[in-house]
């Protein structure tokens, strides 16, 4: 089972495809709650130079309250992150897929709500 839901935007700009994927995560009802800059961090902390990589902590409240409903520690692994970066062939954008990341959780409400969450963010990542 992969763990990630992928797609390569071939010749693209980083930042272009960043804003792509800010406003179909946007069209989708998720929100960016945090931004991780890894290839800045990476240089300003172990001066260590990487091609472009961010981390986009994205959020669907009504499914983050859902999923909260019924596993209360389950925000130890939100929000679900998406992340870009650079690759050979263009950027690659990421998604968690959350059935993968909450395997360990034995709750089958809470395995519901991430298979639907998994199932939106398999359209942002497609609308990108």
């Amino acid at each position: 089972m992969s763990y990630t839901i992928n797609r390569v935007i071939e010749d693209a700009d980083f930042e272009a495809v960043d804003e792509r994927t800010r406003k179909a995560l946007a069209d989708h009802s998720f929100g960016v709650l945090t931004e991780i800059d890894v290839q800045g961090t990476m240089k300003k902390k172990l001066d260590n130079d990487m091609a472009g990589y961010r981390i986009l902590g994205a959020c669907n409240p009504a499914m983050a309250w859902e999923a909260i409903g019924v596993e209360p520690r389950v925000g130890a692994m939100l929000p679900c992150n998406v992340i870009l970066r650079e690759v050979a062939e263009g950027i690659e954008v990421s998604a968690v897929d959350p059935v993968s990341s909450m395997s360990g959780i034995d709750n089958p409400e809470l395995t519901k709500i991430a298979g639907e969450v998994r199932d939106r963010l398999a359209v942002v990542v497609e609308a990108i």
